[in-house]
């Protein structure tokens, strides 16, 4: 399906459009001849520029209904929103669909590439290498050998997600899974060099299950960014990553502790309250196992982003791209450590600094799963304030603002630049 879609990207570009654009949709004399996706991942997004932050309009396409919400923006209204990019997810596995991992493609993402810089608008590119589908030699890899994927206690196995403990590893015919996500970034940075600096102004690196870097600690069948609000659980029961965990265990002198994961953590669909892993005062994860666990656990992540992003690093130095990477934004502190940063977010920027990703405030905020009645004129209204007030704060007044529907209450504006920063952070990214 995937690969039938980027064709249609590709055949699209051929034509230009008349006035109305859309994010994922080519639209010529008036008319939809089709829709085109714009990479493989579920959302794609518009680019808002703002100051002090930038705003990231995500369009949700529902796999299940097979309902496309499109942001079709007259080229006025563009102007006057200020709108100036578009985010492409390009997914490794479309890039690379063949069974031998020899070739990749790149025709239907280039088609994109060029629609967006005749459209006079720049790209930012998110390299998805992590906890979407893999490509079918990987896929193939991963079925002769299940425990190169990451597996919860009960032994779920996470299909689009290779275990953080192979990265080094020789487990995809003779090659380690990092030195195929370096020749899947140099392979994108060949043949978009004529984009580079130009078009493409960033390159956002896939650290973990929906770009983030994280574990895949959520349910099964989910993909994290829904409406979970449990803790969800420890993702270290593959093979490998349990002798890692055995290994680091005698290495502290304390081989039992290497046996398994936490035995006390709760399920999926338990309170992390519930469990005597997460119980407040006086879990276990307070004492000296616990911390020996949590600090490991969260090790891992931090030394499997630091090796992706010194591969990046290494194809993307000296080109004119910004590079950067994303982390998420639990809800609780046993969801943090699931998902591997219960050593908060200091060690995490260190490691972001090191390998390239500049160091200062979360600039873009992202809004994600539009669907259509959000560009209604009940609700289309109120983002364009929200977005106004966030660019100049300084200015606006909730006075100008419409009513919110409901309880007759306003929307609130920002009282100032700080204040814009932190209400744009729901989804922090270093740039």
């Amino acid at each position: 399906m995937e690969a039938v879609l980027m064709q249609q990207a590709a055949a699209a570009a051929v034509a230009r459009p008349a006035r109305r654009r859309c994010a994922g949709e080519e639209v010529v004399g008036g008319r939809r001849p089709g829709l085109v996706r714009l990479g493989f991942a579920r959302r794609r997004w518009s680019r808002l520029r703002l100051s002090p932050a930038r705003a990231h309009l995500a369009v949700d396409r529902s796999r299940e209904a097979g309902e496309e919400a499109a942001a079709v923006v007259e080229e006025g209204e563009a102007a006057l929103l200020g709108v100036d990019g578009v985010e492409l997810p390009v997914s490794w596995a479309v890039a690379q669909p063949g069974p031998t991992g020899d070739e990749l493609g790149w025709a239907g993402y280039l088609a994109v590439a060029a629609m967006v810089r005749d459209a006079g608008l720049c790209l930012r590119v998110s390299l998805d290498t992590h906890g979407s589908a893999l490509p079918a030699w990987v896929a193939a890899a991963a079925a002769a050998d299940p425990d190169i994927l990451f597996a919860d206690r009960s032994g779920n196995r996470r299909d689009g997600c290779l275990s953080f403990a192979v990265d080094e590893l020789p487990v995809l015919g003779g090659k380690s899974p990092l030195q195929a996500y370096e020749a899947f970034f140099r392979s994108f940075a060949a043949a978009f060099h004529d984009f580079l600096g130009s078009t493409v102004t960033d390159v956002t690196v896939s650290l973990g299950p929906n770009g983030e870097l994280k574990y895949p600690s959520y349910p099964p069948g989910s993909d994290g960014a829904g409406g979970y609000g449990g803790a969800g659980e420890f993702q270290c029961y593959d093979r490998h990553m349990l002798a890692r965990l055995k290994r680091h265990a005698v290495a502290a002198g304390q081989p039992l502790w290497g046996l398994s994961g936490p035995h006390d953590a709760p399920r999926y669909g338990e309170s992390p309250e519930s469990s005597t892993f997460f119980r407040s005062p006086g879990g276990s994860w307070e004492t000296a196992y616990g911390g020996f666990f949590l600090s490991w656990y969260a090790g891992e992540l931090l030394a499997h982003g630091d090796r992706v992003l010194a591969a990046a690093r290494r194809v993307f130095d000296g080109e004119p791209v910004e590079l950067s990477a994303k982390v998420p934004l639990p809800r609780s502190r046993p969801a943090e450590a699931t998902a591997g940063l219960h050593g908060g977010y200091g060690p995490v920027a260190e490691m972001f600094a090191r390998r390239g990703c500049t160091r200062t405030r979360p600039c873009h905020f992202t809004y994600q799963r539009m669907g259509a009645e959000f560009f209604s004129p009940d609700h289309w209204p109120l983002f364009v304030q929200l977005v106004r007030a966030m660019e100049c704060p300084e200015e606006a007044h909730e006075d100008d603002l419409p009513a919110a529907a409901g309880d007759g209450g306003r929307l609130a504006v920002p009282s100032g630049g700080r204040a814009a920063e932190d209400a744009t952070a729901k989804q922090a990214q270093t740039v």
